[in-house]
């Protein structure tokens, strides 16, 4: 995922990325301060190890980030370009394209997602593709974007709101 956060799209739109958390819960569960004798003794049992599965979930959408956002990319910039050469005509449909590709991005998060062994990380892949598919419906934002530079400034924010939830289990460096 390193890669795909920190990858440019069109006009070179970077993302830094959610700094790493473990998604392995640590914690242990504690024993009883008071056992009677007739109880049977309490066991602690670890958390568990979602890290391999976690690894390949995130190989997985890190090839969605680095594919599906790079086409969204590439039809936010044809958007730009007709924009700039004043032919609307072309410019809404590179938009509705732009719409379309950042929709497909939504479904296969949500698809990577969904078989995640770490229930933390399959909810994380839910609220990313619902605020990736919101977006995709509501374009308020793409409407703003007359230049690179007005790109640049919009889409970072926008894309650290979409992929933080699940960049926080998959790591950037």
């Amino acid at each position: 995922m390193r890669r795909a956060i920190l990858a440019a799209l069109a006009g070179g739109v970077l993302l830094t990325g959610a700094a790493c958390e473990s998604d392995a819960n640590t914690s242990e569960i504690a024993a009883p301060a008071a056992v009677t004798a007739s109880a049977a003794p309490a066991t602690t049992e670890p958390a568990p190890d979602y890290s391999a599965d976690t690894e390949k979930v995130c190989g997985r959408l890190d090839k969605v980030f680095s594919d599906a956002l790079g086409d969204f990319g590439t039809e936010m910039g044809k958007m730009i370009a007709h924009k700039e050469a004043k032919q609307t005509d072309e410019a809404k449909k590179a938009e509705k394209a732009a719409a379309a590709e950042l929709k497909s991005v939504g479904t296969q998060i949500r698809k990577e997602t969904e078989s995640a062994e770490n229930p933390e990380l399959k909810e994380a892949g839910d609220t990313s593709a619902a605020k990736i598919e919101k977006s995709a419906k509501n374009r308020d934002y793409i409407e703003k974007i007359k230049s690179t530079k007005d790109l640049d400034k919009t889409l970072k924010t926008q894309l650290a709101d979409w992929l933080n939830p699940v960049a926080g289990y998959c790591p950037t460096n």
